[in-house]
């Protein structure tokens, strides 16, 4: 699965870039000087001016410099944290650096060896980081110390999973009002090219702390979900270091705010929602969990049972029109002996995924179509001389695929179905009028058209209901407009 991350790294947030792509080189090592060889001191902090380490060699002690100047201690110790326990923290406001101190030079060297190739992110600025010349750090009883060793204990407490009201006092004098946070995430993914499932969330999310619940929806054509955290702490780590980051490779963008609620209420365990607390919940209607290695490999063409019997049009012209809109389909066989169920083949089990995930459960000619993956992983073609009736055909070829070329803008607009569609190469000769009387020619209702103002040659055009849409599609993708000109046509998010 090209470009899909397996295992999400943990890291700091960086703007809309993968989780790992190339990292903004630093400005070389940091001129610094101190006092003391041996140890930094927050009774030095007006003198310091950083390391003068150049080599690199590895240290408890980590340095952190450019800074914002309204960076929080909270966010710079959310710096250490995926790697291991921050023992001490100084940090040095007036010159935009910080110290941080980790429990032992293997996990600060994991540290510094990450941030080498993901430059971390706060507060949409990019920081440095480097080993500190320094083995250990003291700080003293000043009150800019005193914040940061607030807030360190603050985060000592809650990893710990004793969030006393001494912590919360704490972290509230850090600028840190954890009673005013909420544990629960809302979670929104932007450009939603591959399939998120529950899984895939709970293997990001769980790198930051535990997760007890997660809800998952869809609202306003985007995939949202509610993730419920054991503690509001790792809530903020996981907001700092995933907000904005793509799960996969240029696609899949999270954003994340804090939730209003401050506890999710999961009455069923299945493919849409789970309470990690309580294995014993029901399953309810929704489809049945899907086999998670079979989901992670995504590598089965779908089976689609879909209501084609009797509805007047050949089934291996549907199929491909229906789920070619999410990746191009290369086989179709219709079963002998249950002529409204087919196997189709996309390109790749991702492809396969999308399909199913979109188009489960849409209606067609009055009847839900249900989609699930099946364990064949490949259609197969009849034998030279089998009697096949009709029932197999072979798309590999066919001038309908949308994501032959790599890189193809088809692969930013997938979209869920919806009741508007999107029409493209539109020849300068067809008007508004031609394009509503030939998608009412099958009996569908239109209900609002406009051209784009910038390009004539697309249109939004608004059908009566998601079924007619989908009818629209299937009947009118590709149509010959004259003029040398076929009809694209695609699902739209953008209403009229």
């Amino acid at each position: 699965m090209d470009g899909i991350v397996q295992d999400i790294t943990v890291g700091t947030k960086r703007a809309a870039e993968e989780l790992f792509s190339p990292c903004v080189t630093t400005n070389g090592p940091f001129i610094m000087s101190s006092n003391s060889p041996s140890a930094a001191n927050g009774n030095d902090s007006k003198k310091f001016k950083g390391d003068n380490r150049s080599a690199g060699i590895p240290s408890r002690v980590i340095h952190v410099r450019k800074l914002p100047s309204d960076v929080t201690e909270a966010e710079v110790i959310s710096l250490g944290l995926p790697f291991g326990k921050v023992t001490n923290l100084l940090m040095l406001k007036g010159k935009n650096q910080a110290f941080i101190e980790m429990n032992t030079e293997e996990t600060a060297n994991t540290m510094v060896n990450y941030y080498t190739t993901v430059t971390p992110v706060l507060r949409s600025q990019p920081i440095y980081i480097q080993f500190s010349n320094h083995k250990e750090l003291k700080t003293d009883n000043s009150p800019n110390q005193a914040r940061a060793q607030a807030a360190l204990q603050a985060v000592t407490q809650v990893q710990a999973g004793a969030v006393a009201l001494a912590a919360t006092a704490a972290a509230v004098d850090a600028g840190m009002a954890i009673t005013g946070q909420s544990p629960v995430l809302r979670i929104i993914v932007e450009n939603l090219f591959y399939p998120v499932t529950l899984d895939v969330l709970h293997q990001i999310f769980s790198k930051f702390g535990t997760v007890l619940k997660i809800i998952t929806f869809t609202k306003n054509h985007q995939f949202q979900a509610l993730l419920q955290y054991a503690d509001p702490m790792s809530a903020q780590h996981a907001k700092l270091s995933l907000d904005g980051q793509n799960i996969y490779n240029a696609c899949c963008t999270l954003r994340i705010d804090f939730s209003k609620l401050t506890s999710l209420n999961v009455k069923y365990n299945n493919d849409k929602s789970r309470d990690y607390t309580r294995p014993d919940l029901p399953s309810g209607d929704s489809q049945p969990t899907l086999d998670q290695t079979m989901a992670a490999a995504f590598g089965a063409p779908g089976i689609i049972s879909p209501p084609y019997a009797g509805a007047g049009f050949p089934p291996t012209f549907a199929i491909p029109q229906a789920t070619g809109v999410y990746g191009d389909v290369q086989r179709v066989k219709i079963l002998f002996n249950k002529k409204d169920n087919a196997l189709v083949q996309m390109a790749d089990g991702n492809q396969a995924q999308l399909a199913m995930s979109h188009l489960n459960g849409q209606k067609l000619h009055g009847k839900p179509i249900r989609i699930t993956l099946s364990k064949h992983q490949t259609v197969q073609l009849p034998r030279e001389n089998q009697e096949d009736h009709g029932l197999t055909k072979d798309y590999g070829t066919s001038p309908l695929h949308r994501f032959k070329k790599p890189g193809s803008k088809n692969f930013q607009n997938i979209f869920p179905p919806s009741a508007t569609l999107h029409l493209s190469n539109i020849p300068p000769s067809v008007t508004e009028e031609d394009l509503k009387l030939l998608f009412s020619s099958n009996g569908g209702m239109v209900k609002g058209f406009k051209f784009f103002q910038k390009d004539r040659k697309m249109a939004l055009i608004q059908m009566g209901s998601v079924e007619e849409a989908i009818q629209s599609l299937i009947d009118l993708h590709n149509h010959d407009l004259g003029e040398n000109h076929h009809l694209r046509v695609s699902f739209s998010k953008s209403t009229i």
